[in-house]
């Protein structure tokens, strides 16, 4: 990625630029999976190579909402990687911030990267394998918004089409 392909502007529908991103690049990861060494080192490659990345690692408190600071730097990235794990679908908190970056995607065209990690693509589109375990659990439970649900699966049956890198069968 160069850096230059990932500065560009919002534009409007008359190409005027509306804003500059104020991310390069937003990271959307299960942390318990992936927060100590994949996405660590993900993390450090990027802004080694002068991408301003935004990760929630220390920025943010986890909740059962979304916070409105995390939904304004989604908004404010113009690229996403994405890096589904096994229990990436368990995570209420990362299945909306998936859902706002595909709405995002729809209204901006920006890039999304999906990495599968030590996850099958085929689990992440079908929520098959640990995602359709994750689901009997949302389904299930009686405090979860069934709309909600819906969004969930169809976020990860989109993202689960992008290109991808599959990182299941590798050293890492």
């Amino acid at each position: 990625m160069a850096k230059s392909a990932l500065s560009r502007e919002k534009t409007s529908s008359s190409s005027q630029p509306v804003q500059q991103w104020t991310y390069d690049v937003f990271v959307s990861y299960r942390g318990e999976d992936t927060g100590k060494n994949f996405t660590d080192h993900l993390y450090s490659r990027l802004n080694g190579a002068g991408i301003t990345t935004f990760r929630d690692k220390n920025e943010m408190k986890r909740g059962e909402k979304i916070s409105s600071e995390l939904l304004k730097a989604i908004n404010e990235s113009n690229n996403f990687i994405v890096v589904f794990s096994q229990n990436y679908a368990t995570s209420q908190w990362c299945l909306d911030e998936l859902v706002e970056i595909m709405e995002c995607r729809k209204q901006f065209s920006q890039l999304i990267l999906p990495i599968f990690y030590k996850v099958k693509p085929s689990d992440v589109r079908k929520q098959t394998g640990s995602f359709g375990e994750a689901f009997v659990k949302h389904d299930g439970d009686q405090n979860v918004d069934k709309n909600k649900v819906s969004s969930w699966r169809a976020a990860l049956a989109e993202a689960g089409e992008l290109s991808e890198w599959d990182l299941d069968n590798t050293d890492g």
